[in-house]
C-alpha cells in the first residue's frame, strides 16, 4: 500500500465538481458532486442521534435497499435537518434533478447536507447548482480538490486522502474527502466523509469493512461532545479495477481493510485537529489495558474532557485533570499503577509513575504542549489492550465561532 496525492478523482471512473449556488455563502463554492461513470455498490454509516436530518434518512433508505448508486450531491450552508416532510421532498427533488441531468435513476443518487439546522433548502438554487456541477465535473485532481473545498462550513482547510494497493495483481485505488470542525462527536460532527474505490467488492463486504473501521476512526474523535444530526460516511465501489472479488477472511480483505483504515484515520485526525478554534491536535493513547474496550472508553473520556482540553490550550501539564477523566470513564482500573507521559515533536516526559507525580520540568512540559500535535500516553499495566482517540484543545475561538453561528 502506498499513499498518493489527491482525493476522490484519483480513483478511475470517478469525477467530481464544485459549484457556487449561493445557498448561504457568497463568494465561495457550496455544492459538490461525486459521480461514477458506471453504477457502484454503496455502503454507509450514519448518526445515532434520534434527530436525523432528511438527507440521512434518504441515504439510509437507498443504502439499505442495496441498489446501484452513481452520484452523490452535497450542499453546505444548510443542514436540511428538522425540516419535516418538506425537507424529505427536497431530498427527492434534488435526486430527481440529478437523475435527469445525468441520465440515471433518482434511486441512484445519494444526497448530503451540512450547515444550519432548521432552515429549508432553497431548491431553485440547489437545482441550478446541479446543472453547474454537471458542466464542471472532471476527473483531474483539481476537480476533486474543489469538491473537497465546497463541502466545508467552519473548517479551515479541505480534507482529502488517497492510497493504492495491489489486490490479486490488480492496482486498486481508494480516494476520499471529508469535512468537520464543530459538532463533532460521531456515534455511527457535523461530520461528512465520502470514500470511493475501483475495487470489485460485494455490497455486504464493503459495508462490513466500513462499519468495522468507523469504530476505530471516526467514532474515536471528538471536538465538542455534540453528535450531529447529519453525521454520514458513504463508500462507493465501481469495480473498474477488475480484481477478483474481495472476500472476508482472506489476505486481500485484510489488505483492503488496512488501506481503508489508513484513509479513514488520516481524515479523522484531520477533522479532530481542525476543531473550531483549535490550535492543537490532541491524541490520547491508552496501552496496557485489560482489553480494547476498556482502552477505548478511557482514551475517549480523556480526549472529551473540557478541563484537559483547556489545559492543553494553556500549555499546562495539569495531569490531575487527565487522571480524573480516566476515572469517570465508566470502567475499572488501578490508579496506583498508572504511568502518564506527554509527547510531541518537542520531546517526551513522564509525569506520573504508579499513580504518583514525578519531578519534571514545567518549562519542558510547556514546550511539549505548545506543539501543533500533542500526545497523552497512559499505561494501565493490566494487559495487552490498547486504543487511541483524537480531539483538540479548547480555546476562546470555539465560543467566538459558535456564539453567532447563525449570523
Amino acid at each position: 500500500m502506498k499513499q498518493i496525492k489527491g482525493g476522490i478523482t484519483v480513483v478511475p471512473g470517478f469525477e467530481a465538481a464544485a459549484a457556487a449556488a449561493q445557498i448561504k455563502y457568497e463568494g465561495r463554492t457550496d455544492m459538490a458532486l461525486i459521480y461514477s461513470s458506471v453504477p457502484c455498490v454503496a455502503a454507509g454509516t450514519f448518526t445515532t442521534n434520534v434527530v436525523k436530518a432528511a438527507p440521512v434518512k434518504w441515504d439510509q433508505k437507498i443504502v439499505k435497499q442495496g441498489g446501484a448508486v452513481q452520484a452523490i450531491i452535497v450542499n453546505s450552508g444548510i443542514a436540511n435537518a428538522c425540516t419535516g416532510e418538506e425537507g424529505m421532498q427536497y431530498c427527492e427533488q434534488t435526486a430527481q434533478t440529478a437523475a435527469e441531468v445525468f441520465g440515471i435513476q433518482k434511486e441512484q443518487v445519494l444526497v448530503s447536507s451540512t450547515g444550519v439546522i432548521g432552515k429549508q433548502l432553497p431548491m431553485e438554487k440547489i437545482q441550478a447548482g446541479i446543472h453547474m456541477l454537471a458542466q464542471a465535473k472532471g476527473n483531474d485532481k483539481l476537480c476533486g480538490a474543489e469538491a473537497a473545498e465546497a463541502i466545508l462550513t467552519t473548517d479551515t482547510h479541505k480534507k482529502e486522502a488517497a492510497v493504492q494497493l495491489e489486490i490479486g495483481g490488480k492496482t486498486v485505488t481508494i480516494g476520499a474527502m471529508a469535512k468537520g470542525s464543530g459538532m463533532i462527536h460521531p456515534n455511527m460532527c457535523t461530520m461528512l466523509s465520502f470514500l470511493v474505490t475501483d475495487a470489485v467488492i460485494e455490497k455486504e463486504v464493503l459495508q462490513k469493512v466500513l462499519s468495522e473501521d468507523v469504530e476505530e476512526t471516526y467514532n474515536m474523535i471528538s471536538v465538542d461532545g455534540d453528535t450531529s444530526t447529519n453525521d454520514t460516511v458513504l463508500f462507493l465501489a465501481n469495480g473498474l479495477a477488475q480484481n477478483a472479488p474481495i472476500c472476508p477472511g482472506t489476505e486481500e480483505y485484510k489488505a483492503f481493510a488496512a488501506a481503508v483504515h489508513t484513509v479513514n484515520e488520516q481524515l479523522a485526525k484531520a477533522i479532530a485537529g481542525d476543531g473550531e478554534g483549535a490550535t492543537a491536535l490532541l491524541e490520547v493513547e491508552v496501552v496496557g489495558a485489560a482489553d480494547k474496550e476498556q482502552a477505548k472508553k478511557i482514551s475517549k473520556s480523556v480526549v472529551c474532557s473540557n478541563l484537559t482540553k483547556t489545559a492543553v490550550a494553556g500549555h499546562d501539564a495539569n495531569w490531575g485533570r487527565i487522571l480524573c477523566a480516566m476515572g469517570y470513564a465508566g470502567v475499572s482500573f488501578v490508579p496506583e499503577q498508572v504511568d502518564l507521559f506527554l509527547e510531541s515533536a518537542a520531546g517526551t516526559i513522564q509525569i506520573l509513575s504508579d499513580g504518583v507525580a514525578l519531578p519534571y520540568s514545567e518549562e519542558k512540559a510547556t514546550e511539549i504542549l505548545s506543539e501543533e500535535k500533542v500526545k497523552i500516553l497512559a499505561d494501565l499495566k493490566l494487559g495487552d489492550g490498547k486504543a487511541t482517540a483524537w480531539g483538540c484543545d479548547l480555546t476562546h475561538g470555539y465560543i467566538d465561532i459558535n456564539a453567532d453561528y447563525r449570523s
